[in-house]
């Protein structure tokens, strides 16, 4: 899918994006920290793009890999504390590197020449700015692949609804089914009350994800991460995405959870998931109709 927006629109869209940073909002943290005067708020990141790494990648959906890779640009920084993160170093550590938007744009071009089947933006929440900037430069040179927004889930709808016409490719980790565990593991206030309206918005904008040739082309990519123990009620994260956006959603419910980061402090969370965990997480989706890239029973044992 192109980008739908001519050049200059997408760099309107930009600078207001650009002027949230004074005080910004651009997530669900509200942290009305001045960025552009050098303040930081939760995610730590100011008035400029970080990148920690880029490439084409080929760990993602077979339908964003395909046979060139998903070319996948890591964000430093994030607007979640996941106790669990994989990626801490990038996402709370920040490794990764400051950039101009003519330089990340530059990336962008490079991924596409390399054949990449799209540009996987990872964690871009609290650098929207940043990267819609870059995409209008981009787009301007001839960027035409489909755009993924991956993200975790804690979105702002007002921002959401200025990345209309631009992303292509909606890709949430839908996280929790209940408030007192992303408070407690991601210190997420509110963010089962408002993955419910960003569901709302991201599916209004790109509908059920549409495969062409293999290739996913435009719509709504939902992950969920099975977590030990039932922690992150993963029946009622499918109930919740069946009712706000039905049995057409493309679901990819995620078995790879291991202990990282500070999991080992939370007994609860310092094993890997169990096979038996997994199984019964998949049979809840599909007892609710979400069935659509889900394993067989087969695959799961």
């Amino acid at each position: 899918m192109r980008l739908r927006l001519s050049e200059s629109e997408i760099l309107k869209r930009a600078a207001k994006l650009e002027r949230i940073l004074s005080s910004c909002t651009l997530c669900p943290r509200r942290c009305c920290v001045n960025r552009r005067a050098g303040e930081r708020g939760h995610c730590g990141v100011g008035a400029h793009a970080k990148v920690a790494s880029y490439g084409p990648h080929f760990g993602e959906e077979a339908s964003l890999v395909g046979s060139h890779g998903s070319g996948t640009v890591f964000f430093s920084g994030c607007n979640l504390a996941c106790v669990y993160c994989q990626n801490y170093t990038i996402s709370q550590f920040k490794e990764g590197r400051k950039m101009g938007s003519e330089e990340l744009a530059a990336i962008f071009l490079d991924l596409a020449k390399c054949g990449c089947h799209n540009i996987n933006l990872v964690t871009p929440t609290h650098q929207a700015p940043m990267i819609v900037a870059a995409l209008g430069l981009a787009g301007g040179a001839g960027l035409e692949i489909p755009i993924v927004w991956n993200c975790g889930g804690y979105e702002s709808v007002e921002v959401l609804q200025l990345l209309e016409g631009i992303v292509d490719i909606y890709m949430p980790d839908v996280k929790y089914g209940e408030e007192s565990a992303a408070l407690h593991y991601s210190d997420a206030p509110g963010y089962v009350r408002n993955i419910e309206a960003v569901l709302r918005e991201m599916h209004h904008q790109v509908g059920d994800l549409v495969i062409e040739g293999g290739i996913a082309r435009r719509g709504l990519l939902i992950r969920h991460l099975v977590l030990p123990d039932g922690i992150a009620s993963s029946k009622r994260v499918f109930e919740l995405i069946a009712a706000i956006v039905g049995p057409g959603t493309y679901l990819n419910v995620m078995g790879q959870y291991r202990p990282c980061y500070r999991a080992f402090s939370y007994p609860e969370l310092a094993r890997p998931l169990t096979k038996r965990e997994y199984l019964e997480a998949v049979i809840q989706a599909r007892e609710l109709g979400l069935s659509r890239a889900l394993p067989s029973i087969a695959e799961g044992r």
